[in-house]
């Protein structure tokens, strides 16, 4: 039972409530929840800026992944600690939302949750605590738009080619950066879609296909205009190519032979009767794909499989039949081509048909050879133009790598042409913050001042981190961009000033908004964010009930 006491000297649970188990509160709990947070950040604290590192990471499995993206190197931990997970989610979270910035909102939650617990030995309540980071992100963000946001509008193009080039300079492609960066550009541009009742302009990102082919170098890398399948026809008797007014059947059921469920027993006497029930079974099946052939489809596509019997009518008629389609390609073609994927052939009156109606259209499809293997291209679908970006790579790692990064740079890109609004990069925003913020908390007279000018010191960690990552004087490096920044926000004359950021290659100071080192505002605000709010939700607890596994009754082993 939880009789024996914890850390902080408070006694277990109840013994009453028949609860087995260990309890940690008060200060103990918050001190472990601190730690594991800042064990999780120190993993990849490193891997952070250009001229960051990478990790090679070893499953259970024996695949390796070599990365330094922050959301991917914190998936494939391990964490069990439930605030370790929190930051996991985090990082995931940001991914999933702009695409970049993962490893910062991490080790900017991570110095929150240090500097908080700090304040809570000084004898701050964390409820102060916690009113005076939700004031500073407030006033952070707020900042942001107002004063460091620039218009991307104005900047054309070549704003949009300069966050791609941010994007890739810490990976793996930073070798041509222009390269991919106008690649990623153009695919991002080309799906632009326009809603007919709203006139609001969007840019899906998700229906841009990416299919890795190992083999040649990266700069084979190319569009290609239309929805790219990696998959092939189910016979090579089939026909390779059909243009003009293709009608596309997609279904998410096998396309084999019926027969009898399991279980199902049927006893023969007469080898006649064996031999009509063989018939109607293939007649069961030539029934389905008719009423598929007669409903106008030229092309079959499944998720599942398709077996001889099922292929010898597609070839009689002409029909490309595809098999072991993704279930993820099969709903994006299904919004492109206007169709519909279908789960079954039943209807409500216990009959089979198919309407029409499910078929989607395209242009035309054609399986073309890439290297040493095939693919299938499906172009001009009516509802939503596609692209494919096609990677090649010398290997696998490679390949994975640079998947990772273009997804980044097509999040990225969507952000800035979605919202119009960029912010400088090298740290220019965190130490602008800092000296905005600990301003404005000398204009407060409560104890919340305290907690903004933590908030404000923490965000100085990360010119500090760039600049240690690049084996530059971080103390030198962040105390004269912290002046700078400061001149910039007294005089008004030197306004101008308020842009300047990190030079890691050469350990000096520029202007990043005319060197082009350029990140979405969007970014920023939900690092900010999603950083504040989750330091917050491990700062609130002060208490962790752990509860023991039941044992099975009786001492013997559960189970039948």
């Amino acid at each position: 039972m939880l009789a024996a006491p914890s850390a902080s000297g408070m006694s277990g649970v109840d013994a009453s409530l028949g609860i087995s188990g260990h309890r940690t509160s008060g200060q103990a709990v918050r001190h472990a929840n601190v730690t594991a947070a800042l064990a999780v950040a120190n993993m990849i604290k490193t891997s952070l800026g250009p001229l960051g590192l990478d990790k090679m990471l070893l499953d259970n499995m024996g695949d390796i992944t070599i990365t330094n993206d922050g959301a991917t190197i914190l998936q494939l931990l391990d964490v069990e600690h439930p605030a370790g997970k929190i930051l996991v989610e985090l990082a995931g979270l940001q991914d999933s939302e702009v695409g970049d910035g993962t490893t910062s909102v991490v080790l900017i939650a991570s110095e929150l949750l240090r500097r908080a617990n700090e304040l809570v030995n000084q004898g701050i309540h964390p409820t102060s605590i916690i009113s005076g980071y939700r004031l500073a992100m407030r006033e952070a963000c707020k900042y942001v738009e107002e004063h460091l946001a620039v218009d991307a509008e104005s900047l054309g193009r070549e704003c949009l080619m300069n966050t791609c080039r941010t994007t890739i300079a810490s990976k793996l492609l930073s070798t041509d950066p222009d390269f991919w960066a106008d690649m990623c550009v153009d695919a991002v541009m080309s799906t632009k879609t326009v809603d007919p009742f709203t006139d609001k302009v969007s840019y899906p990102v998700k229906s841009i296909g990416i299919l890795k082919k190992q083999g040649k170098g990266s700069k084979e890398s190319a569009v290609l205009k239309g929805f790219g399948l990696n998959c092939v026809r189910a016979s090579q008797q089939m026909p390779k190519k059909l243009e003009g007014g293709i009608k596309i059947a997609l279904l998410d059921y096998n396309l084999k032979k019926y027969r009898l469920a399991f279980g199902v027993q049927v006893v023969v006497s007469d080898p006649e009767e064996l031999d009509r029930i063989r018939d109607k079974e293939s007649s069961i099946t030539k029934e389905r794909i008719k009423l598929i052939i007669d409903a106008g489809a030229t092309v079959i596509m499944t998720a599942k499989g398709i077996d001889d019997y099922s292929l010898k009518f597609l070839v009689e008629h002409g029909i490309i039949g595809i098999q072991r389609v993704l279930k993820s390609d099969l709903r994006k073609l299904a919004t492109a081509t206007g169709g519909r994927v279908v789960e079954s052939l039943a209807t409500l009156d216990g009959e089979e048909a198919f309407d029409a109606a499910n078929l989607g259209d395209a242009g035309s499809i054609e399986q073309i050879p890439v290297c040493d293997d095939e693919m299938l291209l499906i172009k001009d679908t009516p509802v939503r133009k596609g692209n494919t970006i096609l990677l090649r790579g010398p290997n696998q790692f490679y390949l994975d790598e640079a998947h990772r990064t273009i997804t980044d740079c097509l999040l990225a890109t969507r952000r800035v042409v979605e919202s119009g609004k960029v912010v400088p990069g090298g740290a220019c925003v965190e130490t602008a913050l800092c000296v905005y913020l600990q301003s404005f908390a000398t204009t407060l007279g409560a104890r919340e001042q305290l907690a903004i000018f933590e908030f404000a010191d923490a965000l100085l960690m990360i010119p500090k981190i760039l600049a240690s990552n690049a084996a530059k004087d971080a103390v030198e490096l962040s105390a004269k961009l912290r002046a700078i920044h400061n001149i910039s926000q007294t005089d008004p004359s030197e306004k101008d000033l308020q842009y300047r950021g990190l030079d890691l290659v050469n350990g000096t100071i520029r202007d990043n908004l005319e060197a082009g080192v350029l990140e979405p505002a969007m970014s920023k605000v939900k690092q900010l964010q999603f950083a504040t709010e989750a330091a917050i939700t491990i700062l609130r607890i002060d208490d962790s009930v752990r509860i023991d596994a039941e044992e099975p009754q009786g001492g013997g082993r559960g189970g039948i």
